[in-house]
């Protein structure tokens, strides 16, 4: 043919294109072209006793119960345990770098209790836990700040103060706020261990169950 096609024949361009969808064909029918599976999601609570699980049996922790009912929800995630007994804001804040991932994909701010117990300044507690929600929010990490109470004993004047601090950082900050950690279980002895600070396996259980909305949204913020 001397190089020359015969009349009829189909042209070179048509035979390209015919290889292309070919190609493309056989890459849908195999997956190929799909999405990679969805990996797990790794969510860290970075508190104190109240996270770590003071008190209570293997497996019936804060993090533990709300991994397990998560799970129960279709959520696959890792909720890892970074809470350490008697830690105040500013410990955590110490800690912060190492305690938190860097591929981490969501986080939960519980601190703040120890400071209100140990009548510390709201000023400071404040500052910590800021500093804490802008490393977050550098890293472009999804938090829920989980808020505390002062305890009426205080006096009214420290009460206001220490209350404000979390509704504010999590306004400032774009965070989720979950008003009060102990919701439902502060005050109530059958929830709480003999030291009346520390919930019972009960109590962190009904703490998972009204917080777990807000976990969800936490966690839909980390897939988007």
């Amino acid at each position: 043919m001397s190089g020359v096609l015969k009349a009829g024949w189909p042209s070179y361009g048509h035979w390209r294109a015919v290889v292309q969808a070919l190609a493309l064909a056989t890459v849908l029918a195999l997956g190929i072209g799909e999405r990679a599976p969805a990996r797990t999601l790794s969510l860290v609570v970075l508190g104190d006793s109240l996270a770590a699980g003071y008190g209570l049996p293997p497996g019936k922790s804060f993090p533990d119960q709300l991994q397990a009912a998560l799970s129960g929800r279709g959520w696959d995630v890792k909720v890892i345990n970074a809470g350490v007994s008697g830690d105040t804001a500013k410990d955590g804040l110490a800690r912060y770098d190492w305690a938190v991932p860097a591929n981490a994909d969501a986080l939960i701010v519980e601190l703040g209790a120890n400071d209100m117990l140990r009548g510390l300044p709201p000023e400071g507690t404040e500052k910590a836990l800021a500093t804490i929600l802008d490393k977050a929010k550098a890293a472009h990490l999804p938090t829920l700040v989980a808020g505390m109470r002062a305890a009426p004993n205080l006096g009214p004047e420290y009460v206001h103060a220490f209350d404000a601090i979390y509704p504010a950082l999590a306004g400032a900050s774009g965070a989720l706020l979950y008003p009060f950690f102990l919701d439902g279980v502060a005050g109530d002895p059958k929830l709480n261990q003999p030291d009346g600070l520390h919930p019972t396996a009960e109590g962190a259980a009904v703490i998972v169950n009204r917080i777990l909305p807000s976990v969800e949204d936490l966690l839909r913020r980390a897939k988007s």
